[in-house]
């Protein structure tokens, strides 16, 4: 399995919604990405689902540098996608 499965199958979550965000992020964007953007996708993939959730809807901020953008853009991209 490569990189790119690795990290898609880490996509997959607990809350249907954020199993659809970040799914469709992937899809998206992972390919065109930087390595360091890579790495701090994969980095906030490792946070509890409730931590990404709430960032997600501007209940709390994140406080991690490297994966605070990478939460500003999927909640960009969410917003397009929602319409």
């Amino acid at each position: 399995m490569g990189e790119s499965e690795r990290v898609r199958w880490r996509c997959r979550r607990g809350m249907l919604e954020l199993d659809l965000i970040f799914s469709r992020y992937f899809d998206a964007h992972f390919a065109a990405m930087s390595p360091e953007r890579k790495e701090a996708f994969q980095s906030l993939l490792e946070y509890p689902d409730n931590d990404i959730w709430d960032w997600f809807n501007a209940r709390t901020q994140c406080a991690d540098a490297e994966v605070s953008p990478v939460v500003d853009d999927i909640i960009v991209f969410a917003r397009t996608i929602q319409g």
